[in-house]
């Protein structure tokens, strides 16, 4: 009964010390997803802004000049930006991430995949040690931007994947992140970075008619890559505030499971203790009869 009571009064020390550590780990995720959301807020008005001005001119200029990002071709080659964490601890967020860009593979460029043609470019540690144990085509040139998160370092991805595509080594590329929605919820998407996509063009509806200063191809060309480096690095913004929303809503449940195991172990070990007073005055009152007979 002694070794029972022990081993009971263990695990509660046990479960008390993981209760701190993931209540230091929820307040440090919530302070960091405070800086974080205040980030990608401001930054997502501004991105979407330019991504559909960007979209309209493609879709209304078509056809007067050659936009080379804009291109439609063939897909034989195919990459994948895909953002995860550089930590684990939050949940299913990273999972949630792999199986996105899975299941974009397998239902659309699953030939492509079979011929060796679909490449991973990796923002985040945990989808690179994932995918590469996977079996699918890694690189990890950028896998390490979090470790210090500035706009020129996801400029230099965002620049690479467009000259691979202008260079006809991609057919097309695709961002796979989690969209932050609060805290507690995410959208996980395959993203369309490149070819840059237009505007679904509604019958009846006017052409919107540009005036461009300086002349046309100038202001294109200069404009495109900027505003791509601004959606690379806005998907870059809500994966990180996703991935610390994640992480705080994990401790804080994991805290709660604590609680609730914690609440049914001292009911154990009191029942235990009960039951161990029990037996000794049990043992007490016999002995005393004994000597009594």
């Amino acid at each position: 009964m002694a070794g029972q009571l022990k081993e009971v009064r263990n695990r509660i020390k046990s479960i008390q010390s993981t209760q701190q550590i993931t209540k230091a780990m929820k307040m440090v995720s919530a302070a960091k997803l405070r800086r974080a959301q205040d980030a990608i807020v401001q930054m997502r008005p501004y991105a979407q802004k330019l991504q559909e001005m960007l979209s309209n001119i493609v879709s209304n200029v078509e056809g007067d000049l050659n936009i080379k990002l804009a291109e439609t071709r063939p897909v034989e080659k195919v990459l994948f930006i895909v953002i995860t964490s550089d930590r684990g601890l939050a949940g299913a967020y990273n999972s949630n991430v792999i199986k996105t860009v899975k299941a974009a593979i397998a239902s659309e460029y699953n030939t492509q995949f079979a011929k060796g043609n679909v490449t991973i470019w990796n923002i985040g540690k945990k989808g690179w040690e994932s995918m590469t144990k996977s079996g699918y085509k890694t690189e990890d040139t950028y896998k390490d931007i979090f470790l210090d998160l500035k706009f020129e370092k996801v400029q230099a991805a965002a620049q690479a994947a467009m000259k691979g595509f202008e260079n006809n080594q991609f057919d097309a590329v695709y961002i796979v992140y989690s969209e932050f929605k609060n805290a507690a919820t995410q959208q996980f998407k395959a993203e369309q970075f490149l070819p840059i996509p237009k505007v679904a063009k509604v019958e009846g509806a006017k052409k919107a008619d540009f005036i461009f200063e300086p002349e046309k191809e100038t202001l294109i060309a200069e404009l495109m890559p900027k505003i791509l480096n601004t959606q690379l690095y806005k998907a870059v913004l809500d994966a990180n505030a996703s991935e610390h929303g994640a992480r705080m809503t994990a401790m804080d449940k994991a805290s709660e499971n604590a609680n609730e195991l914690l609440k049914a172990l001292k009911i154990s070990y009191n029942r235990a203790r009960q039951a161990a007073i029990t037996t000794e005055l049990t043992e007490i009152v016999s002995g005393a009869a004994a000597l009594q007979g």
